[in-house]
């Protein structure tokens, strides 16, 4: 039975996230397993809006701010010799990676 591992990649360094994923791409290439993706996942917008006079007074202007958190989602079979490598990966500290081994 094969198992197979989906890697979920958040970040709001959308940068980072492209050179993880191209990292990942790059260990499954060398080691010859089959691969699906990266898929881009839909990016969650995170939006505030604040008013610049601190108390109100003065002229209604706004300050609005968004932070953006991308994802990516990587299929890949599973053996030992590409967890492994994977396991060892450098990442940078914005990007947070989410590992799932199931079975076929």
């Amino acid at each position: 039975m094969a198992t197979f591992a989906r890697v979920k990649l958040t970040s709001t360094n959308l940068r980072g996230l492209e050179d993880v994923c191209k990292e990942i791409k790059d260990i499954t290439v060398k080691t010859g397993v089959k691969v699906r993706g990266p898929q881009p996942l839909p990016t969650k917008k995170l939006q505030i809006s604040t008013m610049k006079s601190p108390n109100g007074e003065g002229t209604k202007t706004w300050d609005k701010w968004e932070m953006r958190i991308h994802r990516r989602l990587i299929d890949l079979d599973a053996d030992d010799r590409t967890m492994r490598q994977l396991m060892r990966l450098r990442v940078p500290e914005d990007v947070f990676i989410e590992v799932n081994l199931s079975t076929k």
